[in-house]
């Protein structure tokens, strides 16, 4: 029974060493490849020594061409090398995996080429370019870690002019079709560069959404909670100017509308009413040269065929003329159409009202009561 036991923590214990080297090391992923991925930062100096270091290594396993002269190893960690030679320069990661690749496959010798070409569909012989051996890539090898050195000692050659392809593309842009090409403005531009900077800013919400769910969930919520805030808005601000319905300045005021009689006219019937004693023409002359004032004003089309609520109606509640407008309106709708009666009082109340409307002014909504 003890010596079962024993054999079952043994086992356990195996199987949990299995599984503690399976989390160091990812599945799918060998020693050499992740020492592959290893880099490190280095200078210009510390650069172009290991240009000339891997020089060495390559021309020695091109002599030797066995394991231990072309181990993978020896090319070492991948350089993050700075663009230029200064402090805080920006660096650019040189990676040296072909090297690797070759030096192993250096370690056996060059196939021979094949005797016999390959047959076409009918019959006729196809020649192919032999593949490179072995031995002319690692010369290729070491020319490429020259040109390497040499650009990072400065004295890589100047790039060629190409002078044939610089007169093709004049000749091409010469065109017809490209007459009228434009260099883009400064409006354009900085469309583009908003666009950039959006393109940024939702990669940067994506990338915290990756890494924490709940933030990216915030974000995401949040910006289409504020784009559907501005869609009311703008449809509250739409519907606010149908109401309205501003009329254009050139047209004029509708046949048999209040605007179409002058509200001066109707302001000195008021008075004529008034001198006489009737209080009630009065009221209503009053009234309607408030309505032809404000339609002047194109704070609505003129339409003759509205009611006073109707026309009380298009004035929104923020308006500071609504009080004043409601309370006009319900002197003249008891006086006018109610039949009830009307006295001095009533139409001073009513004259004091029309003329905060027509100054522009808010009123206080005093009214008949």
């Amino acid at each position: 029974m003890t010596a079962r036991w024993v054999l079952f923590g043994a086992a356990l214990a195996m199987a949990l060493a299995a599984t503690q080297a399976r989390a160091v090391t990812p599945l799918g992923v060998t020693p050499a490849a992740q020492a592959e991925d290893r880099s490190r930062a280095s200078s210009l100096d510390e650069y172009r020594a290991h240009l000339l270091n891997l020089a060495t290594v390559v021309d020695a396993c091109a002599k030797a061409r066995d394991a231990k002269a072309c181990d993978p190893a020896l090319v070492g960690t991948d350089d993050h090398v700075p663009v230029v030679d200064r402090a805080g320069a920006e660096q650019r990661l040189v990676r040296y995996g072909w090297l690797r690749v070759l030096l192993a496959k250096a370690q056996e010798k060059d196939e021979a080429a094949p005797k016999s070409a390959p047959q076409g569909s009918e019959g006729q012989t196809v020649l192919l370019p032999a593949p490179r051996t072995t031995t002319e890539l690692l010369t290729d090898a070491t020319a490429r870690l020259g040109r390497d050195l040499a650009e990072a000692n400065g004295t890589a050659p100047p790039a060629a002019a190409y002078p044939k392809e610089r007169a093709a593309m004049q000749n091409v842009l010469a065109g017809r079709d490209f007459r009228n090409l434009e260099e883009p403005s400064a409006r354009d531009a900085a469309l583009e560069r908003l666009g950039n900077w959006l393109n940024r800013l939702f990669e940067s919400f994506a990338k915290l959404r990756s890494r924490s769910a709940w933030i990216g969930r915030l974000i995401v919520s949040g910006f289409i909670l504020i784009v559907c805030v501005g869609l009311v808005w703008g449809l509250l601000q739409l519907e606010r100017r149908w109401r309205l319905r501003l009329a254009p300045e050139s047209d004029g005021p509708a046949a048999g509308a209040a605007s179409a009689r002058d509200w001066q006219l109707w302001l000195g019937d008021a008075h004529k009413a008034a001198a006489d004693g009737r209080w009630r023409e009065a009221i209503h002359c009053i009234y309607w040269a408030s309505i032809s004032r404000l339609e002047a004003r194109r704070m609505w089309p003129a339409d003759r065929a509205r009611t006073p609520r109707e026309y009380l109606a298009l004035v929104s509640a923020h308006d500071p003329r609504q009080p004043g407008l409601a309370g006009l309106t319900r002197s003249f709708e008891r006086t006018w159409y109610g039949g009830g009666t009307a006295g001095e009082r009533d139409y001073r109340a009513a004259e004091e009202l029309a003329a905060e409307l027509m100054a522009g002014s808010g009123a206080s909504g005093r009214g008949e009561e």
